[in-house]
């Protein structure tokens, strides 16, 4: 087991796979890795915050959308992914259908955690806070934007924390739609039966998702310490 370490850090840290165009360069799987991440994740906030903004803000379609979403999570990104790409090649033609499937699979993945994170923020803001708000004069929108958001910010943040690592460690399975990022490199490795390959390019996305963990992490505090003195 040692050895099999051994050698995929070998191969991870080897210059040959971070000169860019190379054949399974590090550095260009990353930046496509990322780029599948960033474009997933937009696509869920636009649809999970906006609704979590809505459950909170007036307590209403809590148990419909936590039912939904919560079955969502349960589904396998893979076989969604393979699903829709079966389903909509025909009417859409193959690139679409694989770009949609790819997109849905892995928006689908980030949903639940952002969604819960934004209403249970905006749940958990005091009630006397808002009544006080509403008593000054501030309409629902104006306390939802200025009150109620900037303190559920750091539960928020927390819930897109989740959802992004999530994205971040299911995004290998882009390759099975003919999209680039850090999955290629483990599909290639098993096409070849190369396990220097698979492991190494598992051991990236693991430090990737630390990476990244740490990052939110910071700007998870950043919005807690801000909270507090505000």
């Amino acid at each position: 087991m040692m050895e099999f370490l051994l050698s995929a850090l070998s191969w991870l840290l080897s210059p040959d796979r971070y000169e860019p165009g190379a054949l399974y360069s590090v550095p260009d799987r990353l930046v496509e890795h990322l780029q599948i991440v960033a474009a997933c994740v937009a696509i869920a906030a636009i649809v999970a915050v906006p609704l979590g903004c809505w459950i909170g803000h007036t307590g209403k379609g809590r148990r419909v959308v936590v039912g939904i979403t919560s079955a969502a999570r349960a589904a396998p990104a893979l076989g969604l992914l393979i699903l829709l790409v079966m389903l909509l090649t025909d009417p859409l033609g193959t690139r679409q259908a694989q770009l949609i499937g790819c997109g849905v699979a892995l928006s689908v993945l980030a949903i639940p955690s952002i969604l819960a994170g934004t209403y249970s923020g905006i749940e958990g803001v005091d009630r006397v806070t808002i009544d006080a708000a509403r008593a000054s004069g501030m309409t629902e929108w104006q306390i939802l934007t200025k009150v109620e958001l900037p303190l559920a910010a750091p539960v928020l943040i927390g819930g897109l924390r989740a959802g992004v690592l999530m994205v971040v460690a299911t995004a290998t399975i882009a390759s099975f739609a003919g999209f680039g990022g850090i999955g290629a490199i483990i599909a290639a490795g098993i096409g070849l039966n190369d396990y220097d390959l698979m492991l190494g390019a598992s051991i990236l996305v693991a430090l990737l998702a630390i990476v990244i963990d740490l990052l939110l992490a910071l700007v998870q505090r950043s919005a807690q310490r801000a909270r507090h003195l505000a």
